[in-house]
């Protein structure tokens, strides 16, 4: 029943085998390391596999059998990078929180390794399948908002905080009226003094009818539901009980177990999921250490968020191209393509497709660059360029509707702007400046 192992202090080099070939549902991650001073990458490479599966810090006396293959094996090293198999039957079917606990867990408190970064992690598709995903894919949320080939629009009013309930509802409209589709909350406001969930959702609601009725479109908001458990599933509530088809949670600071338990939630309710991923670059923009921006869109994707923050790579907020696209292919392709470093690619199943949301300092002079990076199948989040537009909220609107029709006609936003009053004064303040 048990074996002997080897009298020493560690046993990390069993967790190496440069001739291991993994098996089909082994779960596959890919890892950037730097080894402790003075220890060699292999080491090191053995203690991530140690760590994040079945080993600890010595030699043990002796232990079951079946251990022997539970082990997680590093099986490619190139450079600062090493790939790591881990058998299915360590991990949880269902439970991401479980997954993370390995994979992004206690590897990366070791003293062998100075840096980590998990780039990417493979998921076998017995894995894929006791996950729900989205539960409306891309073409149900075009169908629910009645938007067939453009991207879909909204705003965040700006400032971010500081506006009453009506005043931020009112904002809202003229964000409406000018052709957008969603008003958004952003990623601290969520019930204030000055401005209350429940006034907010209220004021809201009167708004948004009243823009319905006079532009005959489907208009919504991203209510900010973000709290304790027990408060979203109330605020969500709230937001079904008055009309709302969404709920906006901050899923990183949340935490993948709320996102699922509040998937679960708002599937019942018939809504859908916009996540805003505020705490992120904690631990994804330092290329060296961490866990790589699209590696949490897949998680994201995987538990059934509709559309997460992706980046824009020519606004305000950290993310190269490069990134962004990867984002994006993780989050619509029914299979991610792999790149040799980057990406190990995903086969997703029958998991529907999230969209990508571009966001952050974004302008109408910078939607062709957003959109020549994702198409039209996006969201796109234009806040304060358009409520800074030298003739307000609905002008600023406009003209980035204006904008997304020139990209869609093929024409340049300065041939547009000739017989496109609101997008030529946006020209005329921003051009094509890309803030820091």
């Amino acid at each position: 029943m048990f074996t002997d192992i080897m009298s020493g202090i560690d046993w990390y080099d069993e967790f190496v085998d440069l001739e291991h070939t993994p098996d089909k549902d082994d779960v596959i991650a890919l890892f950037h390391f730097e080894p402790a001073d003075g220890m060699e990458p292999k080491e090191a490479a053995g203690r991530i596999a140690s760590e994040s599966s079945t080993g600890t810090w010595t030699t043990l006396s002796e232990y079951p059998a079946r251990m022997d293959s539970l082990k997680a094996k590093a099986f490619w090293m190139d450079g600062g990078l090493v790939k790591v198999a881990y058998p299915l039957d360590l991990w949880e079917r269902g439970n991401i929180s479980q997954l993370l606990s390995g994979i992004a867990g206690n590897i990366f408190g070791m003293k062998g390794v100075k840096k980590l970064r998990l780039i990417d992690a493979r998921l076998p598709l017995k894995y894929v399948r006791s996950f729900p995903g989205p539960n409306m894919s891309m073409k149900g949320i075009r169908r629910m908002m009645r938007v067939r080939d453009r991207p879909l629009t909204g705003a965040v009013p700006k400032p971010k905080i500081g506006f009453s309930a009506l005043e931020h509802a009112r904002v809202g409209y003229e964000t409406w009226m000018g052709g957008f589709d969603f008003v958004k909350d952003d990623e601290n406001l969520s019930s204030l003094p000055f401005n209350s969930f429940g006034r907010r959702v209220r004021y809201l609601a009167r708004m948004r009818d009243r823009a319905e009725a006079r532009t005959g479109e489907i208009k919504d908001a991203y209510v900010n539901i973000t709290a304790k458990v027990s408060e979203m599933k109330k605020r969500a509530d709230l937001l079904h009980k008055n009309g709302f088809r969404y709920a906006m949670m901050d899923v990183v600071i949340v935490g993948h177990a709320a996102v699922q338990e509040l998937r679960d939630h708002l599937t019942d309710l018939g809504m859908a999921i916009h996540a805003h991923r505020a705490m992120h670059a904690a631990f994804t923009r330092d290329a060296t250490h961490g866990i790589s921006m699209p590696f949490l869109a897949k998680t994201m994707r995987l538990i059934g968020v509709n559309q997460i923050h992706s980046g824009t790579a020519v606004g305000k907020l950290v993310g190269e191209k490069s990134e962004v696209k990867a984002v994006a292919d993780i989050l619509r392709e029914r299979i991610s393509p792999e790149v040799e470093g980057t990406l190990l690619g995903q086969d997703w199943g029958t998991i529907k497709t999230a969209f990508p949301v571009s966001s952050g300092g974004l302008h109408p002079g910078l939607i062709p660059d957003v959109m020549s990076i994702y198409g039209n199948e996006l969201v796109l989040l234009v806040s304060g360029g358009i409520h800074g537009h030298p003739k307000g909220t609905r002008a600023g609107a406009t003209a980035s509707m204006q904008a997304i029709e020139a990209v869609m006609e093929g024409v340049t936003l300065e041939e547009k702007a000739h017989h496109a009053r609101e997008l030529h004064e946006a020209l005329e303040k921003w051009g094509a400046y890309k803030p820091v």
